[in-house]
């Protein structure tokens, strides 16, 4: 009675079969694995250890091959029990005990059992027919780039013949080039041209707010104010000549009407002002001033000071 050969079959469908007085072989699931020595790739499958302790008889490997082989119950169990005498004095003289598809049983210096299972079989059903795979290590391929670098590094010899059969390859390289060359130039082309038109717009938008700027302290009134009655002897000084003195011009609007900045020269001396008739602009338009100074620093607290209290659109106008 091959008693192994029922055991190796109820290892596919059970996690554990127990030999009467013997003991009982345990399985347990176990992951795929990579062995990297090897390069083998192993399947999910079921490891299989061995326990002394678990002798006593469940009816499983018994009622089987009474099954398989036509006997009754206690002829299964005695011809088992036999067997298991027989591993045991084998055992026990110190021989190793192999079992096919198994494992190997031997006794150690304490007298304890040492079970080595073997690989050959999978006892998983879900990995049927997934045998070990080894895999050969991949090469990767050397990059074109670092040839070439070699190839320049090193110096080779090459004959007339092997040279009339290669005399394509400098024309290559020779195009290569030249296609490079005009991807550069074209790609800087566009650089400069970019650049150029990112200039032409930057001055037209730094154009488009000096305008706005002139435009927002500008005062644009085409209908004469009614002006009241001024000593004209007393202002000829101050209103209707042009200011010579002082650098910084404080500047309080432009006017299309000389007759409009006049008054506002008048409203500005009543507040106070050392107000003054600067002059026309490129455009045309009658400037008048708050006051003037030598001292730059002095302008610029007096325009912070009349931005704050008169007017925002107060600006400052320097002489060179």
């Amino acid at each position: 009675m091959v008693v192994e050969q029922y055991i190796s079959d109820l290892l596919y469908r059970y996690n554990c079969v127990v030999v009467p007085s013997f003991g009982a072989f345990l399985t347990q699931k176990s992951s795929a694995r990579l062995n990297t020595v090897t390069n083998t790739f192993f399947a999910p499958a079921k490891s299989i250890s061995f326990n002394e302790q678990l002798t006593s008889n469940d009816g499983l490997l018994v009622t089987y091959i009474a099954e398989m082989e036509k006997k009754t119950f206690e002829a299964a169990l005695t011809a088992v029990e036999e067997v298991t005498k027989n591993w045991k004095s084998t055992l026990a003289i110190g021989d190793k005990l192999s079992l096919p598809n198994i494992g190997l049983l031997w006794i150690n210096t304490e007298g304890k059992i040492q079970f080595q299972p073997y690989q050959e079989v999978n006892y998983l059903t879900s990995s049927f027919g997934l045998t070990p795979c080894k895999s050969i290590p991949i090469t990767r391929e050397i990059l074109k780039e670092e040839v070439v670098a070699i190839e320049e590094q090193i110096p080779f010899i090459i004959s007339p013949e092997q040279r009339e059969k290669n005399t394509f390859r400098p024309y290559l390289k020779y195009a290569a080039i030249i296609l490079l060359a005009l991807s550069t130039g074209l790609t800087g082309f566009r650089f400069v041209q970019d650049r150029i038109q990112n200039e032409q717009v930057a001055r037209q938008e730094a154009q488009k707010q000096i305008t706005r700027q002139i435009q927002e302290a500008t005062f644009f009134d085409t209908t004469p104010l009614e002006l009241p009655t001024v000593n004209v002897d007393a202002l000829s000084s101050a209103v209707l000549n042009p200011i010579t003195t002082g650098k910084h011009h404080i500047v309080a609007g432009a006017f299309r009407i000389r007759a409009n900045a006049d008054k506002k020269i008048k409203s500005l001396q009543d507040k106070g002002y050392n107000a003054a008739y600067y002059g026309t602009n490129a455009y045309g338009l009658h400037m008048v001033t708050y006051d003037r100074y030598n001292d730059a620093q002095k302008a610029l607290q007096a325009l912070k000071e009349i931005k704050r209290s008169q007017s925002r659109d107060a600006w400052m106008l320097s002489e060179k």
